[in-house]
């Protein structure tokens, strides 16, 4: 299903700013996607100040409560984004994305050029290929390979960002999110430092140690995710389909 809902936005706010009793705080969250292409500010206040200067940009409102600011640059990468929960406002052509840890982001449109909701429906997930599906199972069959002492929590721990692939605990009792992929890149670190950073709300859970597995990591991977404090581990796929015993140190 879409909704186009730019005229609507355009004339509510050329009505507000001449009709009074039209500024009103109205809640802007949508059980569907919503796509907006406007020309527009941003303002973020939190851990420190940002500011991005008018543009045309995309914002994408997510129903699980995400925002997305992006630009035609960075590829995936958002400008700035809030993650969920939080609650989204508008009022007279400025939306207000608002955490519980009292971070604030501000957008105010301009010129609204498309505005559009669609439902997706269910998603059935993310399903891995053969190899790296195997690979987790392997792993999660002797987690102690990965480090002495290691005992397995849960494979595809869930959080409202997307499964875990493992979860464990370390000999001190200290939990590990384990990030695999057949082939270590970036945005593999980025995925398990966003899975860390949800994890590390649980205080069950929290602090967190995080660790990327793959049967081959990239250098920049690699550099980046140990800025990170991510620790790295490479694993030979045959080794463990010929049953590597737990105690191996995969490297």
């Amino acid at each position: 299903m879409l909704l186009d809902r730019s005229s609507a936005i355009v004339g509510r706010a050329a009505a507000a700013r001449t009709d009074p009793s039209a500024r009103r705080r109205t809640a802007c969250y949508n059980p569907h996607v919503r796509l907006v292409v406007t020309r527009c500010s941003v303002e973020y206040q939190g851990r420190l100040g940002a500011r991005l200067a008018p543009a045309v940009r995309l914002l994408v409102f997510k129903a699980d409560g995400s925002v997305a600011i992006h630009s035609d640059a960075k590829a995936y990468k958002p400008l700035n984004w809030m993650n969920p929960p939080c609650s989204v406002t508008e009022t007279d052509g400025v939306i207000t994305v608002a955490t519980p840890k009292g971070e604030t982001l501000v957008i105010e449109l301009h010129e609204v050029l498309s505005d559009q909701s669609f439902d997706l429906g269910n998603d059935p997930g993310l399903e891995k290929d053969g190899v790296e599906a195997e690979l987790q199972a392997l792993i999660a069959a002797r987690v102690e390979a990965l480090q002495a002492g290691f005992t397995l929590v849960r494979r595809e721990y869930p959080t409202d960002l997307g499964p875990v692939d493992l979860l464990c605990r370390d000999a001190d009792g200290h939990a590990v999110v384990v990030e695999v992929k057949r082939i270590g890149e970036i945005a593999g670190v980025d995925q398990l430092l966003r899975y860390q950073e949800r994890l590390d709300l649980d205080g069950t859970l929290a602090p967190t140690r995080g660790m990327f597995v793959a049967t081959r990591i990239k250098p920049q991977a690699r550099v980046y995710a140990e800025s990170k404090g991510v620790e790295c581990i490479e694993v030979d796929l045959d080794e463990l389909r010929g049953g590597a015993p737990p105690d191996l140190k995969l490297f």
